[in-house]
């Protein structure tokens, strides 16, 4: 598959680089499509092409994002709705303005400077102009896929409203003022400009514009999301919530529901809509097989593959995790052909959290009311087992808030208050879809079978399961159905499926603390209807868990 070209190529847009502090020595690149931008990276032997001409690069140290390493400015009025922590560190302006300085001299002296005007929001009236300043060509290329690729007309017209500074290449000296090493990702509300120098993991670019909306959407009153999407024949949007290996990406990859978006939307007053222009997929034990259309893009040029071996041949090899099991892709949302071309839905019909809950206490699914599923947003639940991590011999519940807390520069019940508002307007259904364990937990029994998981979704997602006779869950709250075609009604009471009934309480209280002294993090922000829409313990004497 060939895009068709934009006829971008050496357009610059109407702010020049004067604008951001440069006066570049080297040669600039504007605007240049991506075949001619991975000409230039492998003129500049930033990376290799596999057999098929796709480009890969290593991205080095740094293979996956740096949150320790990510600072936001404080500056007054603009952060005063920042929620500050161990997510959300503040760096003071006079500290940001000297490494900003430094940034501009690395960039101003390096050969060949690329420069891609771009945008962020499939919706017109909320989109986000950008630009990208990047020393490598590759990385110019990888925003490219990932943003919105304009017309030469509308490049023209255009000034950015955020600016990416982006020195991969460069290190902060050792012991600069305000920042933790010599890797930094800064984002200036006040400048619209984020600073990124140090790291060459090509996540960093996508995720720091993705923060920028998470701030910019709820102060108007719309939903940011990290979630993909999809929508059924009959214009019925759905939306996907989850954290790593809840299956996210397989679930909301259906063939007879084309995709909106696998990772970044917005909830407006007109719908959903995609923030990006391309999908970032993990490349990691790919196979064709369980993911055709993903594994096909590996063999289009114009993807950019990241940290992926290959063989002898110059084959990627998926199942060699030597430089990091975060082997990535990125591909322009064109190379998926079932997808929503405008990138757009209706307002969603059902919203789903994925959750792969290893205690095997959360039923296969559960229907939420717009407060239950304010609170279990806000919570972001999932469950490491043993083995997934050196020293996890029990499973580990996982939280992170609104399933991607490193991106959230707000209060999470910001944004559990909007979620909670959008489905109680629009009459959205709420599902919390358990793709883990039952029948005594991980170790006791297998991972619920994908067969009966996407049974139960389907089901949903048409309104059948609606029908079904419910059980209020006496710890959770939620409604629980207890039938449904496809499914063996026994394992819809989860309870029932254990050996003794007593072990199954011991973890569910368990598992109920865990969720009440993690939400103690938000309950100083939280309304009270939605911290009272949490789960209860049963009984005072529970057994620990450590």
């Amino acid at each position: 598959m060939v895009l068709p070209r934009l006829d971008t190529a050496g357009v610059a847009g109407i702010l020049g680089l004067g604008a951001h502090g440069l006066s570049p020595k080297g040669d600039v690149h504007w605007n240049l499509e991506s075949e001619e931008l991975i000409s230039h990276a492998l003129r500049r032997e930033e990376g290799r092409l596999t057999a098929h001409g796709v480009f890969v690069a290593e991205t080095g140290e740094r293979t996956g994002r740096s949150p320790n390493d990510r600072f936001i400015v404080d500056e007054t009025p603009y952060t005063d709705a920042v929620w500050w922590g161990d997510v959300n560190r503040p760096i003071e302006r006079s500290n940001y303005l000297e490494i900003k300085k430094m940034v501009q001299n690395h960039l101003n002296s390096v050969n060949e400077l690329f420069i891609e005007d771009l945008a962020c929001g499939a919706n017109p009236s909320l989109r986000l102009p950008l630009r990208v300043v990047t020393e490598n060509a590759w990385h110019a290329s990888f925003a490219r896929n990932m943003f919105l690729r304009i017309t030469s007309e509308e490049i023209q017209e255009m000034k950015p409203e955020f600016t990416i500074l982006h020195a991969p290449n460069f290190l902060a000296p050792k012991g600069t003022p305000g920042i933790n090493s010599d890797v930094f990702v800064i984002i200036s509300f006040e400048d619209g400009l984020i600073l990124i120098g140090g790291t060459r993991y090509a996540g960093e670019i996508k995720k720091s514009i993705f923060s920028i909306m998470n701030h910019i959407l709820p102060t108007r009153g719309h939903l940011p999301m990290h979630c993909s999407a999809n929508i059924g024949e009959n214009g019925d949007a759905a939306v996907f919530f989850g954290l790593s290996g809840t299956g996210k990406t397989t679930l909301s990859a259906d063939p007879l529901r084309p995709l909106i978006g696998d990772d970044e939307h917005g909830w407006s007053e007109e719908g959903v809509f995609n923030f990006e222009g391309g999908c970032y997929a993990k490349m990691i034990r790919l196979s064709e097989e369980d993911e055709p259309a993903i594994f096909e893009t590996t063999r289009i040029p114009g993807s950019i593959l990241e940290n992926v071996i290959l063989d002898s041949e110059g084959v990627p090899d998926f199942n060699d995790s030597t430089l990091t099991e975060n082997t990535r892709g990125s591909y322009p949302i064109e190379f998926i052909e079932n997808r929503v071309p405008s990138s757009m839905g209706g307002h969603p019909h059902n919203v789903v959290f994925l959750t792969c809950d290893a205690f095997g206490v959360l039923p296969p699914i559960a229907k939420l009311n717009p407060k239950q599923a304010a609170y279990h947003f806000i919570s972001g639940y999932t469950a490491k087992v043993a083995g997934t991590e050196m020293g996890v011999t029990e499973p580990k519940a996982t939280f992170s808030a609104c399933f991607g807390a490193p991106f959230m520069p707000m209060h999470p019940s910001v944004y559990g208050e909007l979620l909670s508002e959008k489905i109680d307007e629009h009459n959205a259904s709420c599902w919390m879809l358990n793709t883990g364990w039952i029948a005594g937990g991980f170790g006791k029994s297998d991972r619920i079978r994908i067969k009966w998981t996407r049974a139960l979704l389907n089901a949903a997602l048409n309104g059948s399961l609606n029908d079904s006779p419910m059980r209020i869950d006496e710890r959770f709250g939620f409604e629980v159905p207890m039938e449904c075609e496809g499914v063996p009604s026994e394992i819809l009471d989860v309870k029932g499926t254990w050996n003794k009934p007593e072990d199954y309480d011991n973890a569910a209280e368990v598992l109920v603390s865990l969720f009440q002294e993690n939400f103690e993090l938000f309950s100083e922000d939280a309304g009270a209807s939605v911290i009272g829409a949490g789960p209860v313990l049963l009984t005072q004497n529970r057994t620990t868990h450590e």
